[in-house]
Protein backbone atom coordinates (compact mmCIF):
# COMPACT_ATOMS: atom_id res chain seq x y z
CA UNK A 1 0.00 0.00 0.00
CA UNK A 2 1.30 3.47 -0.90
CA UNK A 3 0.95 6.24 1.68
CA UNK A 4 -1.13 9.17 0.43
CA UNK A 5 -0.27 12.36 2.38
CA UNK A 6 -3.42 14.07 1.10
CA UNK A 7 -5.46 11.74 3.32
CA UNK A 8 -3.84 13.15 6.47
CA UNK A 9 -5.84 15.95 8.04
CA UNK A 10 -5.75 17.58 11.44
CA UNK A 11 -3.46 19.71 13.63
CA UNK A 12 -0.29 18.06 12.29
CA UNK A 13 -0.78 19.93 9.00
CA UNK A 14 -1.13 23.36 10.62
CA UNK A 15 1.97 25.49 10.06
CA UNK A 16 3.75 26.07 13.36
CA UNK A 17 4.68 29.51 14.57
CA UNK A 18 7.34 29.75 17.23
CA UNK A 19 8.66 31.64 20.25
CA UNK A 20 12.33 31.48 21.11
CA UNK A 21 12.90 31.26 24.86
CA UNK A 22 16.17 32.27 26.51
CA UNK A 23 16.11 30.76 30.01
CA UNK A 24 18.54 30.54 32.95
CA UNK A 25 20.71 27.44 33.20
CA UNK A 26 18.66 26.08 36.13
CA UNK A 27 15.23 26.68 34.60
CA UNK A 28 13.13 23.59 35.33
CA UNK A 29 9.63 24.56 34.21
CA UNK A 30 9.66 24.13 30.43
CA UNK A 31 6.40 22.21 30.63
CA UNK A 32 4.71 25.09 32.47
CA UNK A 33 5.53 27.53 29.68
CA UNK A 34 3.98 25.15 27.16
CA UNK A 35 0.69 25.22 29.07
CA UNK A 36 0.12 28.87 28.09
CA UNK A 37 1.02 28.11 24.47
CA UNK A 38 -1.62 27.45 21.77
CA UNK A 39 -1.35 24.12 19.95
CA UNK A 40 -0.01 25.69 16.77
CA UNK A 41 2.79 27.61 18.51
CA UNK A 42 6.07 25.92 19.39
CA UNK A 43 8.67 26.94 21.96
CA UNK A 44 12.32 26.87 20.97
CA UNK A 45 14.30 26.72 24.22
CA UNK A 46 17.89 27.61 24.92
CA UNK A 47 19.77 27.92 28.22
CA UNK A 48 22.19 30.57 29.43
CA UNK A 49 25.60 29.29 30.62
CA UNK A 50 25.98 27.86 34.12
CA UNK A 51 26.87 30.37 36.84
CA UNK A 52 28.52 28.80 39.93
CA UNK A 53 26.84 31.04 42.52
CA UNK A 54 23.54 30.87 44.47
CA UNK A 55 20.46 32.94 43.57
CA UNK A 56 21.81 36.34 44.60
CA UNK A 57 22.27 39.78 43.06
CA UNK A 58 25.52 38.44 41.60
CA UNK A 59 23.80 35.55 39.84
CA UNK A 60 21.04 37.75 38.45
CA UNK A 61 23.62 40.21 37.15
CA UNK A 62 25.60 37.41 35.49
CA UNK A 63 22.45 36.08 33.79
CA UNK A 64 21.79 39.49 32.27
CA UNK A 65 25.28 39.89 30.80
CA UNK A 66 24.69 41.30 27.33
CA UNK A 67 27.27 39.16 25.58
CA UNK A 68 25.73 35.87 26.69
CA UNK A 69 22.16 37.05 26.12
CA UNK A 70 23.14 38.26 22.64
CA UNK A 71 24.63 34.87 21.79
CA UNK A 72 21.66 32.95 23.22
CA UNK A 73 19.28 35.10 21.19
CA UNK A 74 21.23 34.39 18.02
CA UNK A 75 21.30 30.67 18.82
CA UNK A 76 17.52 30.45 19.17
CA UNK A 77 16.85 32.29 15.90
CA UNK A 78 17.71 29.24 13.77
CA UNK A 79 14.12 27.87 13.68
CA UNK A 80 12.84 31.39 12.86
CA UNK A 81 10.67 32.31 15.87
CA UNK A 82 8.33 35.28 15.56
CA UNK A 83 9.34 36.51 19.02
CA UNK A 84 12.09 35.84 21.55
CA UNK A 85 11.40 35.85 25.29
CA UNK A 86 14.02 36.35 28.00
CA UNK A 87 12.44 34.18 30.69
CA UNK A 88 14.12 35.38 33.87
CA UNK A 89 12.56 37.85 36.28
CA UNK A 90 15.60 38.74 38.39
CA UNK A 91 17.93 38.90 35.40
CA UNK A 92 15.66 41.46 33.76
CA UNK A 93 15.02 43.71 36.79
CA UNK A 94 18.36 43.48 38.60
CA UNK A 95 19.87 46.49 36.76
CA UNK A 96 16.73 48.60 37.03
CA UNK A 97 14.65 50.16 34.30
CA UNK A 98 17.69 51.16 32.24
CA UNK A 99 19.04 47.62 32.48
CA UNK A 100 15.81 46.03 31.24
CA UNK A 101 15.59 48.46 28.34
CA UNK A 102 19.22 47.75 27.43
CA UNK A 103 18.54 44.01 27.58
CA UNK A 104 15.58 44.49 25.26
CA UNK A 105 17.73 46.47 22.81
CA UNK A 106 20.48 43.83 22.92
CA UNK A 107 18.06 41.07 21.93
CA UNK A 108 16.50 43.17 19.17
CA UNK A 109 19.96 44.04 17.82
CA UNK A 110 20.83 40.32 17.82
CA UNK A 111 17.98 39.75 15.37
CA UNK A 112 14.91 38.97 17.49
CA UNK A 113 11.85 40.04 15.45
CA UNK A 114 10.00 40.90 18.68
CA UNK A 115 11.25 40.82 22.27
CA UNK A 116 9.67 40.11 25.65
CA UNK A 117 11.53 40.10 28.95
CA UNK A 118 9.86 38.91 32.13
CA UNK A 119 10.15 42.25 33.95
CA UNK A 120 9.20 44.30 30.92
CA UNK A 121 6.22 41.98 30.46
CA UNK A 122 5.22 42.55 34.08
CA UNK A 123 5.11 46.32 33.57
CA UNK A 124 3.16 45.86 30.33
CA UNK A 125 0.67 43.54 32.05
CA UNK A 126 0.12 45.90 34.99
CA UNK A 127 -0.59 48.71 32.56
CA UNK A 128 -3.14 46.55 30.75
CA UNK A 129 -4.81 45.88 34.09
CA UNK A 130 -4.51 49.53 35.14
CA UNK A 131 -2.89 48.36 38.39
CA UNK A 132 -0.54 50.84 40.03
CA UNK A 133 -0.32 49.35 43.52
CA UNK A 134 0.58 45.70 44.02
CA UNK A 135 1.68 43.11 46.55
CA UNK A 136 4.70 40.97 45.69
CA UNK A 137 5.74 37.40 46.53
CA UNK A 138 9.27 36.26 45.67
CA UNK A 139 11.43 33.23 46.43
CA UNK A 140 14.48 35.51 46.77
CA UNK A 141 16.66 36.83 49.54
CA UNK A 142 15.86 40.40 50.60
CA UNK A 143 18.62 42.01 48.52
CA UNK A 144 17.08 40.64 45.30
CA UNK A 145 13.48 41.37 46.32
CA UNK A 146 14.48 44.97 47.02
CA UNK A 147 15.79 45.31 43.45
CA UNK A 148 12.37 44.23 42.14
CA UNK A 149 10.61 46.81 44.33
CA UNK A 150 13.03 49.49 43.11
CA UNK A 151 12.52 48.49 39.45
CA UNK A 152 8.75 48.77 39.75
CA UNK A 153 9.10 52.11 41.53
CA UNK A 154 10.88 53.50 38.48
CA UNK A 155 7.66 52.92 36.56
CA UNK A 156 5.50 54.51 39.24
CA UNK A 157 4.23 51.14 40.48
CA UNK A 158 3.95 51.04 44.27
CA UNK A 159 4.65 47.79 46.11
CA UNK A 160 2.39 48.04 49.16
CA UNK A 161 3.72 44.82 50.70
CA UNK A 162 6.22 42.13 49.82
CA UNK A 163 7.56 38.85 51.12
CA UNK A 164 10.66 36.92 50.08
CA UNK A 165 11.21 33.26 50.89
CA UNK A 166 14.97 33.59 51.20
CA UNK A 167 15.81 30.74 48.84
CA UNK A 168 19.28 30.48 47.31
CA UNK A 169 18.70 27.43 45.10
CA UNK A 170 16.20 24.74 43.99
CA UNK A 171 13.43 27.31 43.62
CA UNK A 172 11.47 25.03 41.27
CA UNK A 173 10.78 22.76 44.25
CA UNK A 174 8.56 25.35 45.93
CA UNK A 175 5.10 23.80 46.37
CA UNK A 176 1.73 25.28 45.51
CA UNK A 177 0.78 25.30 49.20
CA UNK A 178 3.73 27.55 50.06
CA UNK A 179 2.78 29.99 47.31
CA UNK A 180 -0.87 30.12 48.39
CA UNK A 181 0.18 30.82 51.99
CA UNK A 182 2.58 33.55 50.88
CA UNK A 183 -0.08 35.24 48.74
CA UNK A 184 -2.58 35.08 51.59
CA UNK A 185 -0.10 36.71 53.97
CA UNK A 186 1.07 39.48 51.62
CA UNK A 187 -2.23 40.61 50.09
CA UNK A 188 -3.58 43.97 51.28
CA UNK A 189 -6.91 45.70 50.54
CA UNK A 190 -5.07 48.55 48.79
CA UNK A 191 -3.19 46.18 46.47
CA UNK A 192 -4.82 46.12 43.04
CA UNK A 193 -2.99 42.94 42.00
CA UNK A 194 -0.49 40.40 43.32
CA UNK A 195 2.69 39.42 41.50
CA UNK A 196 4.54 36.14 42.10
CA UNK A 197 8.10 36.55 40.87
CA UNK A 198 10.66 34.12 39.40
CA UNK A 199 10.16 31.97 36.30
CA UNK A 200 11.29 28.94 38.34
CA UNK A 201 8.25 29.16 40.65
CA UNK A 202 5.43 26.86 39.45
CA UNK A 203 2.10 28.71 39.39
CA UNK A 204 -0.11 27.71 36.43
CA UNK A 205 -2.71 25.67 38.32
CA UNK A 206 -3.15 28.07 41.24
CA UNK A 207 -3.55 31.40 39.44
CA UNK A 208 -7.30 31.18 38.77
CA UNK A 209 -8.15 29.73 42.22
CA UNK A 210 -6.07 32.44 43.92
CA UNK A 211 -7.82 35.13 41.91
CA UNK A 212 -11.20 33.79 42.99
CA UNK A 213 -9.99 33.66 46.58
CA UNK A 214 -8.67 37.23 46.82
CA UNK A 215 -10.86 38.86 44.18
CA UNK A 216 -8.11 40.51 42.15
CA UNK A 217 -5.58 39.65 39.42
CA UNK A 218 -2.68 37.37 40.30
CA UNK A 219 0.22 37.73 37.90
CA UNK A 220 3.18 35.38 37.74
CA UNK A 221 6.56 35.56 36.04
CA UNK A 222 5.92 32.81 33.50
CA UNK A 223 2.39 34.01 32.82
CA UNK A 224 3.33 37.61 31.98
CA UNK A 225 6.29 36.44 29.88
CA UNK A 226 4.20 34.11 27.75
CA UNK A 227 1.27 36.52 27.42
CA UNK A 228 3.55 39.32 26.22
CA UNK A 229 5.49 37.11 23.80
CA UNK A 230 2.27 35.76 22.30
CA UNK A 231 0.75 39.24 22.16
CA UNK A 232 3.82 40.44 20.25
CA UNK A 233 3.07 37.90 17.53
CA UNK A 234 -0.65 38.65 17.48
CA UNK A 235 -1.74 35.64 19.49
CA UNK A 236 -3.49 35.01 22.80
CA UNK A 237 -2.31 32.74 25.60
CA UNK A 238 -4.15 29.68 26.89
CA UNK A 239 -5.03 29.96 30.58
CA UNK A 240 -8.66 29.21 31.54
CA UNK A 241 -10.01 31.52 34.22
CA UNK A 242 -6.85 33.64 34.48
CA UNK A 243 -7.58 37.36 34.67
CA UNK A 244 -4.65 38.49 32.49
CA UNK A 245 -5.27 35.83 29.84
CA UNK A 246 -8.96 36.69 29.61
CA UNK A 247 -8.15 40.39 29.31
CA UNK A 248 -5.64 39.67 26.56
CA UNK A 249 -8.14 37.53 24.66
CA UNK A 250 -10.80 40.24 24.92
CA UNK A 251 -8.33 42.87 23.74
CA UNK A 252 -7.28 40.70 20.79
CA UNK A 253 -10.90 40.15 19.84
Amino acid sequence: MTFDPTLVVGPELVAQQGIGVVAPFDFALDRELWRWTPDDVSLFMTRLPYVPVPVTVEMASALSDHSIVRQATRDVLAPEPLAVAYACASGSFIRGKAGELALHRTMAAAGAPAVATTSGSLVESLRLLNAGRIAVVTPYIDAVTERLVSFLGEYGIEVVSSVGMGLLSHIWKVGYGEIVSAVSSVDRPEAEAVFISCTNVPTYDIIAPLERMIGKPVLTANQVTMCSALRAMGRSAAGPGQWLVQLGSATAA
